[in-house]
């Protein structure tokens, strides 16, 4: 590919080999797509910031969020997250408290998209800073799966920088500003 490949912006080789949830969620051939960030906050600050998804988007807002611009503040309760919940086109599967958000999209979202599954974590590096990852799960099946796989994984690509970003930049002012969690 000229441009290079969409399978991966910012995951180390060990967090890309490393077993996720959103792994075991699709049948058959799959595509997975890993994106991570390293953020200069506490993993329970991230992860507060992490389950905002919940909220609005934190990427393109013109173009995912009708406009609207995603808070610049922690709102209250979006971090109790439980199986069932909605994270913008997923219904939640499994939540791991602290750490992980794992979902397949509703019915709505696999009509645009296919099914798709992902699993959004923090883990931490040491008191003060961590790592933020997601991986993305597509079917890869014939020609169709895989032009799926093309389009939605650069799509993916730009999206999930920004929000990923987006995300780092506001847990590392509160983690500046000293709100810990």
């Amino acid at each position: 590919m000229p441009f290079g490949s969409p399978a991966n912006w910012g995951a180390t080789t060990e967090e890309r080999r490393r077993a996720q949830p959103a792994d075991t969620l699709l049948d058959g051939p799959i595509a997975r797509f890993d994106r991570a960030v390293t953020v200069r906050a506490p993993a329970a600050l991230a992860y507060r910031w992490l389950c905002q998804i919940s909220v609005a988007p934190y990427s393109y807002d013109l173009l995912d969020n009708r406009g609207r611009r995603s808070p610049g503040s922690l709102t209250p309760g979006a971090d109790e997250l439980a199986p069932g919940d909605t994270l913008i086109v997923f219904k939640l599967t499994e939540v791991r408290r602290g750490h992980s958000l794992t979902g397949r999209t509703f019915a709505e979202s696999e009509k645009v998209f296919g099914p798709v599954a992902a699993t959004y974590s923090v883990e931490p590096i040491d008191e003060r800073s961590c790592r933020m990852l997601c991986r993305i799960v597509v079917t890869s099946k014939g020609l169709r799966g895989r032009l799926k796989e093309f389009l939605l994984g650069w799509g993916d690509l730009i999206m999930m920088r920004k929000q990923l970003l987006t995300l780092k930049k506001y847990s590392e002012r509160d983690a500046r500003l000293g709100h810990v969690s």
